[in-house]
């Protein structure tokens, strides 16, 4: 219980101390980005953000504050995972806050196309865990943050479609620090790894 109350605290403060502000885009920075995401971004990331390899995330229909936030962080190298380091300092590197605002913007709006199922049992499980938490190992619903059907929150990422491979990956990632993000950390060190693969494989099959 007191941890669900620690995530819950934490979870307000992180709303109460948003300042998120509409950004009205300049259309030839919109355009740029557009071009941006279509003849560098969609090698990776795939057509509208659509992404067909499982080890690059689906971007198509994420939250702009959220895809921002993680372009910043590239670009200011403290999003430390092995990706992040690999591909994502370089290729931000460059990129001024209109141009991130433009491409957030850009992908936000884009339509996910659905991906593929696993197997019912374990996405059935996987369901439990984002709907329920597990209460024994004070696991907090993925739902209260991440919304229902994972269709993101506020700043919370859409997680709904993503490839399981790539949230395993990212859950690893938490539990080891190197995305350093204190509730996360928390949440997937109390995972084993079947329960995490049960939550992956429900999240990828989601709409």
């Amino acid at each position: 219980m007191q941890r669900h109350v620690m995530v819950a605290t934490g979870l307000g403060l992180a709303l109460c101390l948003r300042m998120a502000q509409a950004v009205d885009i300049d259309p030839l920075v919109q355009a740029h980005a557009e071009r941006l995401a279509v003849g560098t971004c969609g090698t990776c990331h795939g057509p509208h953000g659509n992404s067909q390899l499982p080890k690059y995330p689906r971007l198509a229909g994420q939250n702009a504050n959220y895809l921002a936030a993680q372009l910043k962080n590239f670009r200011a190298q403290t999003r430390g995972d092995p990706d992040a380091v690999g591909y994502m300092w370089g290729m931000s590197a460059n990129l001024d806050d209109a141009t991130i605002a433009a491409l957030a913007e850009y992908y936000s709006k884009q339509t996910p196309t659905p991906n593929r199922a696993g197997d019912p049992a374990t996405m059935t499980r996987g369901q439990d865990i984002y709907e329920h938490g597990i209460e024994g190992k004070g696991v907090p619903a993925c739902g209260a943050c991440h919304g229902p059907g994972a269709r993101g929150n506020g700043d919370f990422p859409r997680l709904a479609g993503q490839h399981a491979q790539y949230v395993l990956k990212q859950l690893a990632s938490f539990q080891s620090n190197l995305r350093d993000v204190a509730v996360m950390h928390g949440v997937a060190s109390s995972l084993q790894a079947p329960e995490m693969e049960a939550v992956a494989a429900y999240l990828q099959a989601q709409p």
